[in-house]
Formats: structure tokens, C-alpha cells, sequence
């Protein structure tokens, strides 16, 4: 399955406050995966703050280094391209995930351990909202797993996770990832866990 070419539409203001289309076309921020052939992620738009600042000069902040988690008290949305998983990954893809993770951000969000159910087990401090919208994803957590589909919208609160692609088709999936923070109890308990 072919997934459809990615598209974004950036509204804005002139200077006498009328709405304008500023942007309509492709998404210029993509990342291809070398350890993990055929997963790209597109980037689509990110804020710095809550509340995001809105003026008439927005500069496109897509445009720079790809990173996984949102930026710290702001937003960030993608979609991301999973391919159906691999035999070769599945057997060998652990020793790959700290050079993807870092890549991104972070060695640190990799939570893999040689017993862990997949391995892009990872973690970030963040509210993830991801929706299915072609094809279909097994979401993986420490004790379960859910099955999705187009239309299926899973609200990831800072878990241990990893997304498996099951089937022998791409599936593509839209995160609106919020930063977070963990409380006290919750944060001593996941300290003491690792």
C-alpha cells in the first residue's frame, strides 16, 4: 500500500489582520529511518509555549533538527510512517534503537532491556494523542497490548510503549505530542521500576 503524499495548509494574518493561506503544499521536514527502512517521520508544526504565541511573522519551526518529544511547555505534531515489522528487526533491532533514539533527541527515551515485549520500547514525558489513519498498529505496553485501526485514537500518558506493525501493509498514524511532567508519586515509583 501506497500511503498518500503528505499536505499541510499554514494559515496567518496580513498586516491589516485579514486571514491569509500563507503556506499550501508539501511538507518541507521529513526523516527517514536508515535502522528502521521505510519509517519516516513528516514534521508538521510545533509550539514553544501554552499559550502559543500567534503574530504575523511565524517562522516555520519544523525547519531544524528532528527531535521525538515536544518542546518543553509546548506542542509538537507529525505523522509517522510505520512499516510492517520485520523478522531482522524484531530478532535484532534492540542493538540499533540508542543510535535511532539519538538521532532524535535522546539515547535516554530507548527503555528496550534484553526481555522487553518489542524493541522500540521507549518513554517520553509527554501526553501523546496518536490517531490511526491507514493501515493498523498493535500498541505495546509493559502489561498489554491494544489493537488499532483507522479511526482509532490512543491517548499515550508517558508509558513505556512501543508501536508493532502486524500487518504486511504501511500504516500511518497522526501524534499530537503535549509536554508533560510527571507528579512526585508516579515519578518515585518509575525511578524505583528501572
Amino acid at each position: 500500500m501506497t500511503l498518500p503524499t503528505t499536505h499541510r495548509v499554514i494559515t496567518g494574518h496580513d498586516e491589516e489582520g485579514n486571514a491569509i493561506i500563507v503556506e499550501n503544499g508539501p511538507i518541507p521536514t521529513t526523516m527517514d529511518f536508515d535502522a528502521i527502512p521505510g519509517t519516516k517521520f513528516h514534521e508538521i508544526w510545533n509550539t514553544t509555549e501554552t499559550p502559543s504565541v500567534i503574530n504575523l511573522d511565524d517562522q516555520d519551526p519544523t525547519l531544524g533538527p528532528v527531535v521525538l518529544s515536544p518542546p518543553k511547555n509546548g506542542t509538537r505534531i507529525r505523522f509517522v510512517d510505520i512499516p510492517p515489522d520485520t523478522e531482522e528487526f524484531l530478532t535484532q533491532g534492540k542493538d540499533k534503537m540508542e543510535g535511532v533514539f539519538s538521532s532524535i533527541g535522546s539515547s535516554e527515551f530507548s527503555t528496550v532491556k534484553e526481555n522487553s515485549p518489542h524493541p522500540l520500547m521507549h518513554r517520553t514525558e509527554s501526553v501523546d494523542y496518536g490517531i490511526v489513519i491507514e493501515g493498523e498498529l498493535t500498541l505495546i505496553v509493559d502489561d498489554g497490548e491494544a489493537q488499532l485501526k483507522p479511526g482509532s485514537v490512543v491517548i499515550q500518558r508517558g508509558t513505556n510503549h512501543a508501536w508493532a506493525n502486524k500487518s504486511n501493509k504501511m500504516c500511518r498514524i497522526v501524534f499530537i505530542l503535549v509536554d508533560a511532567c510527571y507528579d512526585a508519586e508516579l515519578d518515585k515509583a518509575l525511578t524505583a521500576n528501572n
